[in-house]
């Protein structure tokens, strides 16, 4: 049975100055929020549960993604998709090739790994648009694609970085429903750092506050 993501004991501190103490269970399909100011160590808690958390943060505890503890695996083994305000979409490549990008190395073969990616534009209302250059998309198109180039690559837990920010009120609820039923669809435990209480009404699990509002 999967167990979700754990963060058990989880301790951060910078030099002498504590930051972040959690301790924090996130089944699947649910979506956990957790709220601060800005520097109370949001960003820096997704750091760690990424496996990116280096100097002059100390870590204690353990991150546990379904039942096995990868506290000490580098990032590319943990199996955990993470989702930034920024998109982060490669400006070189097409928006297909962005996609194919993420896609999971378990899929072999040209033509199986194409029709990955243009299942996934469909499924993110992008059909048709494999061929064009990121530049043009807007800011609601280019998060959903990458949105599915995470997605591609078969998390088994995803991270949300305030990546509804950037958008108008309208665009941020209809890429909230968009992130969360994608996840909850997919069985993935989320943990999602925001300052917009509607984020966390949306996302309807635990919320979990850090630092002094």
């Amino acid at each position: 049975m999967d167990e979700g993501l754990r963060l058990e004991g989880l301790r951060i501190a910078q030099g002498q100055r504590p930051l972040v103490a959690l301790d924090l269970a996130v089944a699947p399909g649910t979506v956990a929020s957790v709220m601060g100011p800005s520097g109370a160590g949001k960003s820096t808690l997704l750091a760690a549960v990424m496996g990116t958390l280096g100097a002059p943060f100390d870590l204690r505890g353990r991150v546990v993604l379904g039942g096995r503890d990868v506290t000490a695996l580098p990032p590319e083994r943990r199996g955990i998709g993470i989702l930034f305000q920024d998109d982060l979409l490669f400006p070189h490549l097409s928006l297909g090739e962005n996609l194919a990008f993420g896609l999971s190395r378990r899929l072999r073969g040209r033509a199986a790994r194409q029709a990955a990616v243009e299942d996934a534009l469909e499924e993110a209302g992008l059909g048709g648009m494999a061929g064009r250059d990121p530049a043009t998309l807007s800011g609601g198109e280019r998060l959903r694609a990458a949105l599915m180039r995470t997605l591609l690559a078969e998390p088994r837990a995803l991270l949300l970085d305030e990546p509804f920010a950037s958008l108008d009120q309208d665009r941020r609820a209809r890429m909230r429903r968009l992130v969360f039923d994608r996840a909850r669809a997919r069985g993935l435990p989320v943990l999602m750092v925001t300052h917009d209480p509607a984020d966390a009404e949306a996302a309807g699990g635990p919320v979990v506050r850090i630092g002094d509002d």
